[in-house]
């Protein structure tokens, strides 16, 4: 009997309270590194009506206006509208930013210091970061969360090149997915909540984005006369963004990694420079299980990594395909460990971590954009030969 069930993934805009802080803190990371490649950045956002905190930890020789960085992260948004009360040209701004703590400071540098066992740069905290990659989509992402980012891109798009004038910033998309034996069927339902304009009803706005967003950009083969389609659900949308609801860094991981497909150790990415593992390492995990599936070494795979504060090695490296792997396990966990070094001073450097590149993974996810992969370096599949060779695959 086939194994049949359905799964869901959502997205979430720039306009979204969550991503709006996403945005912010990811901003200060890049103004910090156009200017200091050395800044450690714990940079957090909390957004609240017109009102904009930042609070964290920052330690950097750069020197540049704090409010006008938010300033221009909100106008990028296109919080420009005189009809939201969040915007970009009125806004009450407190900056909280304090220095990194010299404690944790100590193990992260690549110093000897008093009681610290190694001279090399330590792990920026302890914790678990997990990586993951599947053969369901070009890019090596679940077609959920792939399709889910795909239509608040395309929202986004039609809001930004004018083409419907009524949209607002803040928005929603879900996809549901029919798997049958683990391989994606049809598309049984899609959700799209968006923040529009008083001018427009919302019947306007179902017929419209049934055309132009949802008939326009998902797979036609995969949606089907049961496809239930959802679009403002709850009738109006006209009060949206940071006056809706609150927003903060971080609590938008899930959306930030695989849709729930694969696991989260928990750490969020944005506002962190790469000294923290937290960001780094999960990266790292999805540039090494990318290339285990590119290298046809499995048809899923996943990576989980483990690091002390302060420690320059992880605690622990596993590989799990899940049963889909065409190599033994043992021999491609072997080969990962032989083709990567996961130390963090070196993530770093295979990554080439240290530049102000970190605005553009903030939205649409932080996993399977392949626009810029000279940027979001841990989307190339260049190791897969190499972890082939040393699988003796």
């Amino acid at each position: 009997m086939a194994n049949q069930y359905i799964f869901s993934s959502e997205s979430v805009t720039e306009g979204h309270p969550d991503k709006v802080c996403d945005t912010i803190s990811d901003s200060i990371v890049d103004a910090c590194f156009e200017q200091d490649t050395a800044s450690r950045i714990a940079c957090e956002t909390l957004v609240k009506d017109n009102i904009v905190v930042l609070g964290g930890e920052i330690t950097t020789a750069a020197q540049f206006d704090y409010r006008e960085v938010v300033k221009e992260a909100i106008e990028g948004i296109g919080y420009t509208n005189d009809d939201c009360k969040f915007n970009a040209a009125n806004f009450f701004f407190t900056n909280a930013l304090g220095q990194q703590s010299p404690d944790i400071a100590q193990g992260v540098d690549a110093a000897a210091a008093a009681d610290k066992d190694t001279e090399e740069q330590g792990a920026g905290d302890q914790g678990i970061m997990f990586g993951y990659a599947v053969k369901e989509t070009d890019s090596l992402m679940p077609l959920p969360i792939a399709l889910s980012h795909h239509l608040g891109r395309e929202l986004t798009a039609l809001r930004k090149n004018g083409t419907h004038k009524w949209l607002r910033p803040d928005s929603k998309t879900q996809v549901s997915v029919e798997y049958i034996d683990d391989k994606p069927s049809r598309i049984t339902a899609v959700v799209v909540s968006t923040q529009h304009s008083a001018d427009i009803t919302t019947q306007e706005i179902r017929e419209l984005l049934k055309k132009d967003l949802i008939d326009a950009h998902l797979p036609g083969d995969m949606l089907t006369d049961d496809t239930e389609i959802l679009i403002n659900p709850t009738g109006l949308f006209i009060i949206g963004g940071p006056e809706g609801d609150c927003g903060l860094t971080g609590r938008k991981i899930i959306v930030d990694t695989y849709g729930g497909m694969g696991r989260h150790g928990g750490g969020a990415f944005s506002g962190k420079d790469p000294s923290k593992v937290d960001r780094s390492a999960a990266y790292m995990c999805r540039w090494v299980a990318k290339n285990v599936v590119a290298a046809d070494l499995a048809d899923r795979c996943e990576l989980q990594l483990a690091y002390a504060i302060g420690h320059p090695e992880p605690v622990s490296v596993r590989v799990d395909t899940f049963g889909t792997g065409h190599v033994d396990e043992a021999k491609i966990e072997a080969a990962v460990q032989e083709v990567f070094s996961f130390k963090p001073a070196d993530i770093v450097s295979q990554l080439n971590l240290l530049r102000p590149i970190y605005r553009e993974t903030t939205n649409y996810g932080h996993f399977g954009r392949e626009d810029n992969t000279d940027a979001l370096t841990w989307e190339k599949t260049d190791k897969a030969a190499d972890l082939k060779s040393a699988a003796g695959a």
